[in-house]
């Protein structure tokens, strides 16, 4: 298993995140979908490493329109992956 740190989000015209990624990484980037199925299926984990809080753990979340990802909950109201660089 990899502890994959993310470092850019893929997001789509309304704001949702379609994937993850980590300039230079070989695994980068990585789908959504994909991203889910690794968290679900325990074959990698993935985070956002912060500077000075860190790391903040991604999750998969059940929804009734589909699961997506989110971090943890923290100290701060920003939206961790969305406040992320574009991939």
């Amino acid at each position: 298993m990899a502890d994959r740190a993310v470092r850019q989000t893929g997001k789509d015209r309304d704001g949702d995140i379609t994937s993850l990624a980590d300039r230079g990484s070989s695994w980068s980037p990585v789908s959504k979908a994909q991203a889910i199925y690794d968290i679900e299926n325990r074959l990698h984990t993935y985070h956002v490493p912060w500077k000075t809080a860190g790391r903040t753990e991604i999750r998969v979340v059940p929804d009734p329109k589909g699961k997506y990802l989110r971090t943890d909950s923290d100290n701060t109201t920003r939206n961790n992956l969305r406040d992320l660089p574009d991939a």
